[in-house]
């Protein structure tokens, strides 16, 4: 794996001094570029491809600021009706975006650049110092440079959406599980992951099936070999901490859902449509991610249920949903295992456009052999790394078992990108042996 030093151990606070230049020209160029994507994309809010979800939080931030709160105003996505309430939607983002509208004017540029001001300094930030820990400062600033100019990343970056500081939030939450030099059974760490878990799940809940699966790694890693030794139900109570402290920020928008829906809703009425919608027998056992514009998804949901307000709506899909896997299991099988090639598509595909074409290949159809070289590499220290296996593994697995898309990948490529950097790291090294590469480096 690599091993990396400074480039002269005579000379540390040199060696120092360049890294950091180098960082900071990273973080620069990380900023330049998404302020591109800012400049294309400007002061209105339009449905660009993979996109259109920015015109949902124009629309909910323009409502709360008009006194209407979490209400659609006409009937909207999924199957919203004019004046409803609506919990589809991060709480979490439109409070951003109806803060910034407040402060700036209806402005989504000026969304935009704080957005990207925040997240291309953060994102390859976080990408770095988890990559550092585990492999060096070398490979580090691979990790950073990658991240500042990878396409997806740009672009997203401006999009009025949750991904950008969902995603840098999730890489947050990763940065202090990994942390290797903070006090064992910290209460301190233990609430900073609560509250980088709390800010995620608000974004997206979507992670919430990984939370369980972070504090038992997170636990395990820290009570050492023996995780059932004397003491293990008394630190348990940390990863109650950091449960507490997320719930604690979820609990209001639950409060809230009661009193908008009289039903409980721990967070966004979403889940339901998108399992029924995933698994409906109309894709047979080929999955496509967009169905043919003759086919309306409202129109596959059953007509006894369409006057349900959402929050029904979502849980009767949900039950419909599981329905269709008990009755047919193989062809749910077969139906997950086709999502695989729609959720890690990296080719042109004839129904995209140009630039989308583009930034797919160069993006992650670029990254695709480096990340698969680093995940082989990797696994010579697999237990420094299991946490980054374990979010890819249980993260693509949920999608695949429901709605897979490229834009839902888009946090794994952010942790994939990490094992690229492994990759490419010791290839410099092994190709380039004589330059100050060769800190990157296996060690044997």
């Amino acid at each position: 794996m690599p091993d990396m030093a400074t480039t002269s151990d005579k000379k540390p606070d040199a060696s120092g001094r360049r890294s950091l230049y180098a960082l900071l020209a990273i973080l620069a160029v990380s900023v330049l570029l998404r302020f591109g994507a800012v400049a294309v994309m400007g002061d209105q809010v339009e449905a660009l491809p993979g996109i259109a979800d920015q015109q949902s939080y124009d629309m909910l931030a323009k409502r709360v600021l008009g006194g209407y709160g979490f209400t659609v105003a006409q009937d909207w996505w999924p199957m919203t009706r004019a004046g409803e309430p609506t919990a589809h939607w991060s709480y979490l983002y439109t409070l951003y975006l109806s803060a910034v509208y407040l402060g700036f004017g209806v402005h989504p540029l000026a969304a935009r650049i704080i957005q990207v001001l925040l997240v291309g300094v953060l994102w390859p930030l976080l990408a770095y110092r988890i990559t550092r820990r585990l492999l060096g400062n070398g490979a580090g600033l691979i990790a950073a440079a990658w991240t500042a100019v990878y396409g997806y990343a740009v672009y997203y970056s401006a999009a009025l959406m949750t991904e950008p500081f969902y995603i840098t939030a999730i890489l947050w939450s990763f940065d202090i599980a990994m942390n290797r030099s903070r006090p064992k059974h910290s209460a301190k760490h233990w609430g900073a992951l609560g509250l980088a878990l709390g800010i995620i799940v608000l974004l997206r809940q979507s992670f919430l099936p990984f939370v369980p699966f972070l504090l038992a790694w997170m636990w395990l890693s820290e009570r050492g070999s023996k995780p059932f030794a004397a003491g293990w139900l008394r630190t348990l109570t940390y990863p109650l901490l950091s449960l507490c402290v997320m719930g604690i920020l979820i609990l209001p928008w639950t409060i809230r859902n009661y009193s908008a829906f009289g039903r409980f809703v721990l967070l966004n009425t979403n889940a339901g449509f998108a399992f029924y919608w995933a698994n409906h027998p109309i894709y047979g056992t080929t999955f496509v991610d967009v169905l043919p514009p003759d086919i309306s998804y409202q129109s596959l949901v059953p007509p006894e249920l369409q006057s349900l307000d959402e929050a029904a709506l979502d849980s009767a899909l949900l039950k419909r949903g599981i329905e269709f896997v008990v009755q047919d299991p193989v062809r749910y099988v077969l139906l997950s295992i086709s999502r695989v090639r729609t959720y890690f598509m990296f080719w042109p595909s004839p129904g995209s456009g140009t630039l989308n074409n583009l930034v797919r290949v160069l993006s992650f159809g670029v990254a695709l052999p480096f990340i698969l070289y680093g995940l082989i590499l990797a696994l010579k220290r697999w237990r420094d790394w299991s946490l980054l296996y374990l979010f890819v593994i249980i993260y693509s697995g949920v999608h695949l078992l429901s709605w897979a898309l490229v834009r839902y990948r888009l946090p794994v490529d952010a942790v994939l990108i990490l094992f690229a950097s492994c990759g490419l790291a010791d290839l410099l090294r092994r190709f380039q042996p004589h330059r100050a590469v060769t800190s990157v480096g296996v060690s044997q």
